[in-house]
Parts: C-alpha cells; structure tokens; sequence
C-alpha cells in the first residue's frame, strides 16, 4: 500500500489533537506505521492548527506536502479554504459547515469570505455537514469532531466497529458514549 495522507485542519481548542489520536490509533491497530505532525499556528487565540497523519507500510516523514492528501477534515470553513490546495486531485475535503471569525475578522482589517463551501466544490470533492449543530442536538457541542471525523471514515478503509473500538479507548471514560454517537451521525450522514 501506498502511503496515505490524511490532514486536519481546525481553530485551536477544535479538538485536532485528540481526532489526530484517533486516526493514529486506529491505524496502528491496523499494523500500519504512522507519523502525526502538529503545526500549530496560535492555537490558545483561536489560530489555526494543521495536523497531518500519513500512515503505510512505511512512512519516512511526517509532512504532506501540498496536493498530496487523500483525505482534508475541517473542522471550519475558513480553514477549509485555506488548506484546500494541499489536496490530491482525486482527494476528498470533509468540512464542518461552521464559521469561527480568525482575529483578522474580529478586529475588523479583513472580511469572512462568502460561499466558501459552494467555492470549494467548484475545484474539489466535497462533503459537509453542520456538525456543530448535530452535537449540540446530541447534548454535547464538544464532540462535533466525532461528527466529522464520521463522516470521514466513510472515505478511508476501516470498519466502522474498528473506529468505535479507537474512539472508546482514546476518548476520557466519561465521554465514550456520547463521542461514538457522535462519530455514528457523521458516519450515516456519508452514506
């Protein structure tokens, strides 16, 4: 198997990290090598936080570079639209139909963009879904990267009792339940 690039993108406290152990935790499980890279830009300020996992036979380094990933998670629009061009031409971009204002925006010195999904579908493949919302109707708007990160795993090559196993190994004991249903959402909405 070629080696395969999986990004997130997301605004500090989005939880890219903790998607980051799920994906390295699944593939491990797998018998896949994994390298995780974290690139944080001012991740404590709402800045962006890029996060790559390659995973194959055998992975030399931890960077994708651009137009290199199979699959893009975004866990904002904006973000979405920043890191677009690091995707493959037959790669997959998953976005969470949410709007998060970079300081830029806050301040004032620059505007949001509009019709950034229907944009990216113009050049990419993309899915979307307002995982905010779902969690929040799930009772827990923290776990909207479960939702996303759902929606993924239809497009990588693991079952879906492979990713409940992950998520209830690397998520704290108290929340297991909510982030599989959470994951189980974003998983049929792909369907």
């Amino acid at each position: 198997m070629d080696t395969k690039n999986i990004m997130i993108v997301g605004v500090g406290g989005q939880g890219t990290l903790l998607t980051s152990r799920i994906l390295g935790g699944i593939m491990t499980s797998a018998g896949y090598e994994v390298k995780l890279s974290e690139v944080h830009g001012m991740a404590q300020r709402g800045g962006s936080v890029v996060t790559f996992v390659r995973y194959g036979e055998k992975v030399y380094e931890p960077i994708v570079e651009e137009g290199q990933a199979d699959v893009l998670i975004a866990f904002e629009k904006l973000e979405a639209l920043r890191y677009a061009n690091f995707l493959k031409k037959d790669g997959v971009l998953i976005v969470n139909d949410t709007r998060i204002d970079p300081m830029p925006v806050v301040i004032g010195a620059a505007t949001y963009p509009d019709n950034i999904i229907e944009n990216l579908k113009k050049d990419y493949k993309v899915y979307s879904i307002d995982a905010s919302a779902v969690a929040l109707e799930l009772g827990n708007s923290r776990v909207f990267n479960n939702v996303v990160l759902g929606m993924a795993a239809k497009h990588m090559n693991f079952k879906k009792e492979e990713w409940l196993k992950t998520i209830e190994e690397k998520v704290p004991p108290k929340t297991i339940e909510i982030n599989q249903k959470a994951f189980l959402r974003g998983y049929e909405e792909a369907e």
